[in-house]
């Protein structure tokens, strides 16, 4: 009879938790960059709900966390992890680059969900001639560490991008890449061809926005309803700045005589907090960035020339050890403990805010309390 009463209970518990957690949507290609910049972030398992909470399937480290990835194991969620620019001219060496997949990728499966490995971050743009040139041939090291593994159909090999390789974006037509980084994207966009591998590319319309404010539309940074423009060589209108930045390095890829190569944002975001030069980032533009941005993953949204939203957000967390302005440590959508930094609008009608939250949490131990009380 007791044990029945205690099923019971926790039948109810179930019960309870489903019809009271917030109904969120998903869309598989929405993502979250997790960084770890701080001295005060929540431990990793308790990470696991506040990516669901925002309909993420995917997440990107900017290492290979241990800790991390052994947690995550057996939720779904894919992980995108890294190799350190400090670490390119080691991982050339095809002997480090095997045991670095091995003892980072290979170990945490299948439980976790590896996908993708990012060699390197913005290398191209940081002026290492070392990092540069180890670029390619750590890729192509990494990838055959995998096919020795039989790895290679289920994880991707890339690198992440800064906008700064664009000598142009505007009109998206007449998007072009630098002509110093020239022989380098050639022969990256030659690994994706030859892998199947995307294209990273991080896109912030905020420091455009916040470099000229007086000629940029604000509403055309955040998704909010706005005349466009028209590009006068495709004819084809863009009412938001990202998809315009996405077009024009689709045109650059093409113009170098690629195609086929499907294009990801590997970071983009919004600062709810600035320094007093910091023009437009509040709480109000990055609470619309994201919630907007959000919204036309989930509802498929692309390009006008046809690009998928493959995108992660950046990011998870504020993190307090980040340098730089005041803004780098306020890309998050979560603040250390956990709760909501700005009320996320997933989709029509449904919110995640940080009142929601701890309205929801201060249920779920009440609920915890009353049956160890009838338990007891």
């Amino acid at each position: 009879m007791e044990s029945l009463r205690i099923k019971s209970l926790f039948s109810s518990l179930v019960l309870f938790v489903l019809v009271s957690s917030p109904t969120l949507s998903s869309a598989a290609s929405l993502g979250i960059n997790y960084g770890q910049l701080g001295d005060n972030l929540p431990q990793p398992a308790d990470v696991i709900p506040l990516i669901n909470s925002i309909g993420a399937t995917k997440a990107k480290l900017y290492d290979a966390n241990p800790q991390i990835l052994s947690a995550f194991a057996n939720t779904g969620i894919e992980f995108m992890v890294a190799i350190g620019n400090n670490l390119l001219s080691s991982m050339a060496d095809p002997q480090q680059a095997l045991t670095w997949v091995k003892s980072n990728v290979q170990t945490y499966l299948p439980a976790t969900k590896i996908t993708g490995i990012m060699v390197g971050n913005e290398v191209l743009t940081l002026n290492n001639a070392e990092w540069s040139n180890n670029l390619v041939p750590a890729m192509k090291t990494v990838y055959a560490a995998l096919v020795s593994l039989g790895l290679d159909k289920s994880i991707n090999v890339t690198t992440a991008h800064s906008l700064d390789i664009m000598q142009s974006t505007y009109p998206p037509s007449a998007g072009a890449f630098k002509e110093d980084y020239k022989v380098y994207m050639q022969a990256i966009l030659s690994f994706h061809v030859q892998t199947g591998s995307p294209f990273y590319i991080n896109m912030y319309p905020f420091f455009a926005y916040k470099s000229t404010p007086s000629e940029i539309d604000l509403n055309y940074v955040l998704f909010e309803p706005n005349n466009g423009f028209v590009d006068p060589t495709t004819k084809l209108l863009y009412d938001n700045m990202l998809f315009a930045q996405i077009d024009a390095v689709y045109s650059a890829i093409t113009l170098l005589g690629y195609k086929g190569v499907s294009i990801c944002e590997s970071e983009t975001g919004w600062p709810s907090k600035g320094d007093a030069d910091e023009v437009g980032a509040t709480l109000d533009n990055a609470a619309k960035y994201n919630s907007n941005l959000i919204k036309m993953v989930a509802e498929n949204k692309v390009t006008p020339l046809g690009s998928s939203l493959d995108i992660y957000i950046f990011a998870l967390f504020n993190e307090n050890m980040k340098t730089g302005p005041t803004s780098e440590r306020n890309f998050g959508l979560f603040q250390p403990d956990k709760m909501p930094v700005y009320s996320v609008r997933l989709t029509d009608g449904v919110t995640v805010s940080s009142s929601a939250v701890r309205r929801y949490n201060s249920l779920i131990l009440l609920f915890f309390c009353i049956a160890s009380i009838a338990i007891l």
